[in-house]
């Protein structure tokens, strides 16, 4: 079981064994990559291409049909399972730092192996599930790029185990993480604001408290990056792909307990929400007012929709596009 696993990994994983935080996270990299096979990183010629080729065709075709400026992040990366691990770990360490910083613990070295064990055993889960990536780097220090990760060896697996042509497969993902490339790329505010409202809850949760505000704020901003990424998808991608989408979500809530109890662990439901709440929203714009007029929803932080315009979109279309309104 890869519970257990996880804790044999931790416990004879090779931390440093220094320092008083809350997560030791050397021992979180050595113990997720233990119970983690990294995959076959071998491509061939074609492999290689198709990855570029797709990447490229994705910008193109995102650019055209969202009219929207935006460049590729200068880090494009296909990935094993430890490359994603390792590229991840700084991405956790730098949102859990506001926690452990300020978290106050009646016995810090039990708790410590606990929390090592769960981000060992949650970066475990998703580094075996996690197919492609668009890392927008929030709460990242200095001038780090933004990056584009595809795991080869999971869109390998995942395309043979749903029975379907690896090519097609592979260049959907492409399609989909250089979605949310093309809303950071024509929205240079956005990883501020993200940031900002992350920060805001991260340092109440480390006083004790929660601010609601916050977490809504986050939610419904990022309910607007889901949803706009499934419009372009679904306006950009060169054919039908309506059975990639279902055979993945059905894949996506099989599995047992263990993977079942992770997806909650890791909100991966409501991100699933997210995508099908803000899609409905972008959908209904896009339709009676087109790809562009859903697209200035990136042109300043208060064009992004609140809660109740999500819910009715010609509230928002009212709001930014006055000259639009029926």
């Amino acid at each position: 079981m890869d519970i257990l696993r996880s804790v044999h990994a931790v416990a004879t994983a090779s931390g440093d064994g220094t320092g008083t935080g809350a997560i030791d996270w050397v021992a979180v990299a050595d113990a997720a990559k233990n119970v983690t096979d990294p995959g076959d990183l071998t491509l061939s010629e074609a492999d290689r291409e198709g990855y570029a080729t797709d990447v490229r065709d994705a910008r193109r075709r995102l650019r055209d049909v969202g009219d929207v400026e935006f460049d590729l992040p200068d880090t494009v990366e296909v990935q094993s399972r430890h490359h994603w691990i390792d590229a991840n770990i700084r991405t956790f360490e730098r949102v859990m730092r506001p926690i452990e910083e300020q978290s106050r613990v009646t016995l810090p070295g039990v708790t410590r192996v606990v929390n090592t064990g769960t981000m060992a055993f949650m970066l475990s889960f998703l580094g075996k599930n996690v197919l492609g990536q668009y890392d927008p780097l929030l709460l990242a220090e200095g001038d780090e790029e933004h990056g584009l990760y595809f795991v080869h060896p999971n869109i390998v697996a995942a395309s043979e185990s749903l029975d379907v042509d690896f090519a097609r497969f592979r260049r959907w993902i492409a399609f989909h993480e250089v979605s949310h490339a093309a809303e950071f790329g024509a929205a240079p505010w956005l990883s501020d604001h993200l940031e900002s409202r992350m920060q805001d809850g991260l340092d109440a949760l480390a006083d004790g408290e929660f601010d609601r505000e916050a977490f809504s704020d986050l939610d419904t901003a990022m309910t607007a990056v889901e949803g706009y990424a499934e419009l372009l998808m679904d306006r950009a991608f060169d054919e039908e792909y309506e059975d990639l989408r279902e055979k993945l979500d059905a894949r996506r809530k099989g599995g047992g307990p263990v993977a079942r109890l992770a997806r909650r662990l890791l909100g991966l439901g409501m991100k699933r929400r997210q995508y099908e709440r803000g899609a409905k929203f972008f959908e209904t714009v896009a339709d009676e007012r087109g790809v562009a007029a859903a697209s200035t929803v990136w042109e300043r932080p208060e064009n992004l929709p609140t809660e109740e315009e999500l819910e009715n979109p010609w509230k928002w279309v009212a709001r930014v596009n006055p000259e639009s309104r029926l």
